[in-house]
C-alpha cells in the first residue's frame, strides 16, 4: 500500500491533471479538458492515503454512484493504471469511444436471407438504415444492436471507424 507521499507523487505526474486544495486537507486533482461535467480524476485524496479515483465506465471496476473507486490499497501500477484509463475516458476521443462502440461508428448487419442494415452514429443518436431509408432511430448501440439482434440479424464481420 502506497502513502500519502506516493500516492501524491505518482498523482502529481501526469502534468494533465491540476491540484485543488478542498476542506480537511484533501486534495482533488481535476482533468481541465473534460469533455464530461465530471473534471475529478482523484477526488478528496486524504493525508491519511484515502482517496477516490474515477472509474465510471471502465472496464474492471466498480464504482459507487458517483463513479469512483476508492484507491486507499492502490499499488503504483494500479494507480497510474487508472489515473490514464479516467483521463482518456474524460477525453474527447474517450467520451467518442463510449458513445459509440468502441470508437465504432459504422456497421453492417445482414440475416440469414442476406438483407442488410446499415448501422451509423450520427449527431449522437445510433440510427439503422434499410438503403437509404431510416428504419429506426435509438439513444444508445445496446439499443440498437437489441433491435437489430431481435430482428434476427448478425453484425458482419467488417467494422468501420470514425471517417
Amino acid at each position: 500500500m502506497l502513502d500519502y507521499q506516493q500516492k501524491l507523487s505518482i498523482i502529481e505526474s501526469f502534468p494533465e491533471l491540476k491540484k485543488k486544495e478542498v476542506s480537511l486537507g484533501r486534495i482533488n486533482f481535476q482533468y481541465a479538458d473534460s469533455v464530461a461535467d465530471k473534471k475529478n480524476v482523484i477526488y478528496h485524496l486524504h493525508p491519511n492515503g484515502n482517496g477516490y479515483g474515477y472509474a465510471k465506465d471502465i472496464d474492471g471496476y466498480e464504482p459507487d454512484a458517483k463513479g469512483m473507486v476508492n484507491i486507499r490499497d492502490f499499488s503504483e501500477e494500479e494507480l497510474r493504471g487508472i489515473i490514464k484509463k479516467a483521463i482518456h475516458a474524460l477525453s474527447a476521443e474517450g467520451a467518442y469511444e463510449a458513445a459509440t462502440a468502441g470508437g465504432v461508428d459504422h456497421e453492417i448487419w445482414i440475416n440469414r436471407s442476406g438483407q442488410s442494415l446499415e448501422v451509423i452514429y450520427e449527431n449522437d443518436l445510433w440510427n439503422v438504415y434499410a438503403g437509404e431509408l431510416l428504419d429506426g432511430t435509438f439513444r444508445t448501440y445496446l439499443e440498437a444492436r437489441e433491435y437489430l439482434i431481435e430482428e434476427g440479424f448478425r453484425p458482419e464481420k467488417t467494422k468501420k471507424g470514425r471517417s
